[in-house]
């Protein structure tokens, strides 16, 4: 292998050592010959040399020179000539408007001159400009008058390049069988040159054009000879990419056996030489066939890699497919509002493709028009089952809330009848009492009202602590004298694992708040600030509610990114938890529940959004309150009312603030504000104080 390349790099250096030196000679040549046509002659050859080397600016300064001497010679085929390669230099650097005027320019002299080589150098010039810039007709009009000359004078490096420009100009018009031909003529001319840079290419165009036509034996065929070409040829990266290709064509003649052992080798290959574009193909396939084989868990955590793989390298066609089949995925496990998100950024970003694209000369709107119908027709039923079960949840919300508007109504009216009578008594009492008693009883009444609240807070206390606190301990208890009598075997122990993790984790949150919230109630609760990364908070966080995630199959989208807070990191920790819970709590099977953060006015913002039930306007006022607020969630789930409360004081004591935006039915979004750096948070303290 290493005598191989060390062969290949010899070869390279002294191809480069005798390019150079031709260029070097023919330099020199031109310097002592006489101002005549052979000088022009001399310098045409040069200034090949030098456009194949790529020096562009030392050919344009030699060609400006032989188009001088050219025309005071009255030369006109070195004027042509000159001509002719300053335009190709132009269409290199992709200067359209200079290299066409110097095509037509240099195709008129050759007209004249009756040059049948020149008018067809030029003809396929203006061909591959008209074909880059999406103007297929004109393009193939030019490079088929330019084909039949290089195939007369067997010019097979012109032709090489004139087939595969008609190949693609016939591809971008969806003549898929012209296209077919010519790659196959170019595949035989480029063999002939032994160029393997465009037999590979060729091959793969090939085994392309197969799979559009759905003839995927053709087309693993042809990928076959790709993947052993690139072996043979040690191109790491395009065997990466041709793995799951060939593994997709499996997938399509429902092949799985196959498909799977090309797909997997491709996962494993791609991630060991950290092939992004490899691993992307591979993942939305296996992705795939996970989905044809029932594995859904698997198929979502390999489409969601493959997601923030496509986003980050920016492959649009490869993110099409991707939201294609989160969508199939959500359908299935009907989970049909997720599905319908990824319906509509699917046929987004098919329209900003089909914009960028598809609106070209060639490229027929009927036919992207009738594939888009066919398609929105698929997804119908789907989208019309979201919209059904919208409108049920719809009716039973409004039902939910006429029966709470009656009970709110026959409440306040008991409150207002037991009220008046009781303030008629009171009257009649204060009435026979003297303005003495009267100043000891509003003393009195004062001092009932501390005493009752504070016998609220501790009534509050216990009914935690004896129903909440009790039921996940005695819970935990009962299931360890089970396993300790021998009333249960040890895998149905394990099997109840789940359960008592969910009850210790709220036992331990509970106790976390009433800890907290006991501090604070004292004020003796005093932060000690420190930077950190709330990435990693965030993500330890999510850990902790996965299965709780899980059981309600709910979407979490981490969109959290690393970034500094100036905090005290524990107390951050009891927020974030505590949000996260909440997010959880009140959504619904199917929810999506979304983190992020980002820097708002030099502090960093943190969100932690649901698409839950959301909050109503009356209870916004109420839920930072001191335990005056707690509402059941989605599957029944008790609180204490003292979570949002510990949120709040936590976030003020880290000289931050919060807050929450939401809507009924649609979901809520809770927002922290701390500071990034010291300097941020002193700044906020001395705010706080003025």
């Amino acid at each position: 292998m290493k005598q191989v390349l060390t062969i290949i790099t010899l070869l390279s250096i002294v191809f480069g050592y005798s390019q150079t030196k031709e260029i070097e000679d023919l330099t020199l040549e031109l310097t002592f010959q006489k101002l005549d046509t052979s000088k022009v002659n001399t310098s045409i050859k040069l200034i090949e040399l030098l456009y194949e080397a790529g020096e562009y600016d030392r050919a344009l300064m030699f060609i400006n020179q032989s188009e001088q001497l050219s025309e005071t010679l009255n030369y006109s085929k070195g004027t042509a000539e000159s001509i002719y390669h300053k335009a190709i230099i132009f269409s290199s650097k992709d200067d359209y408007f200079n290299a066409v005027d110097n095509f037509n320019k240099s195709k008129k002299i050759f007209e004249t001159l009756n040059d049948s080589l020149g008018i067809a150098k030029v003809n396929n010039g203006v061909g591959l400009i008209e074909i880059k810039r999406g103007n297929y007709r004109k393009g193939l009009e030019s490079s088929l008058a330019a084909v039949k000359i290089f195939e007369k004078k067997n010019l097979n490096n012109d032709l090489s390049t004139a087939y595969n420009n008609l190949a693609d100009a016939y591809y971008k018009t969806n003549e898929l069988d012209k296209s077919l031909e010519y790659n196959f003529k170019a595949l035989e001319i480029r063999q002939t040159l032994n160029d393997s840079l465009d037999i590979s290419f060729t091959l793969k165009n090939i085994a392309s054009l197969y799979s559009i036509k759905k003839d995927h034996r053709k087309s693993i065929e042809y990928y076959d000879r790709v993947f052993n070409f690139l072996k043979a040829n040690q191109d790491p990266k395009l065997q990466g990419e041709i793995l799951p290709k060939i593994g997709q064509e499996y997938l399509n003649l429902k092949e799985y056996t196959e498909a799977a052992d090309y797909l997997v080798r491709g996962l494993r290959y791609n991630r060991r030489i950290k092939n992004d574009e490899g691993l992307l193909q591979t993942l939305n396939s296996i992705g795939d066939l996970n989905i044809q084989d029932g594995d859904y868990k698997t198929a979502r955590n390999q489409l969601y890699e493959a997601n923030k793989i496509a986003n980050r390298i920016n492959n649009q066609k490869a993110l099409l497919r991707n939201y294609d089949l989160l969508m199939q995925l959500d359908s299935i496990e009907d989970n049909f509002k997720s599905a319908f998100v990824w319906q509509g950024r699917y046929q987004k970003l098919k329209d900003s493709i089909y914009n960028a694209d598809f609106v070209t000369v060639g490229r027929l709107d009927n036919d992207y028009e009738l594939e888009r119908t066919k398609e929105n027709f698929k997804q119908q039923q789907a989208a019309q089952e979201i919209i059904t079960k919208k409108k049920i949840n719809d009716l039973k919300l409004i039902t939910y809330a006429l029966i709470g508007a009656i009970i709110t109504a026959l409440t306040v009216l008991l409150l207002i009848y037991l009220k008046r009578k009781s303030r008629i008594l009171y009257t009649r009492e204060l009435e026979e009492k003297n303005k003495q008693i009267q100043l000891q009883n509003e003393e009195i009444l004062s001092q009932s009202k501390n005493l009752e609240e504070i016998n609220q807070v501790k009534d509050k206390l216990f009914s935690i602590v004896s129903h909440d606190l009790k039921d996940s301990v005695t819970s935990i208890k009962g299931f360890l004298d089970l396993l300790n009598e021998g009333s249960i075997t040890k895998e149905e122990f394990e099997h109840l694992v789940p359960e008592l993790t969910e009850n210790a984790n709220n036992a331990s949150l509970l106790l976390f708040n009433l800890l907290n919230w006991s501090k604070s109630q004292m004020e003796s609760l005093e932060p000690n600030p420190e930077l950190f990364d709330i990435q990693s908070t965030f993500q330890e966080k999510i850990r902790l509610v996965e299965q709780k995630i899980e059981s309600k199959k709910i979407i979490l989208i981490d969109d959290s990114q690393r970034d500094f807070v100036y905090a005290d990191k524990s107390m951050v920790e009891i927020i974030i938890q505590n949000l996260l819970a909440n997010a959880v709590k009140f959504s619904k099977n199917g929810d999506v529940i979304t983190v992020s953060n980002s820097i708002s006015n030099g502090k960093s913002l943190l969100c932690i959004e649901d698409s839950g039930v959301g909050i109503s306007k009356e209870n916004l006022d109420k839920i930072f309150k001191n335990n005056s607020f707690t509402t059941i969630g989605t599957k029944e789930e008790k609180g204490t009312g003292l979570g949002l409360t510990i949120c709040k004081e936590l976030v003020e004591l880290n000289k931050g603030r919060i807050w929450v935006e939401s809507t009924v039915g649609v979901g809520s979004k809770f927002y922290v504000e701390l500071p990034k750096t010291k300097s941020l948070a002193m700044s906020a303290y001395a705010t706080m104080e003025s």
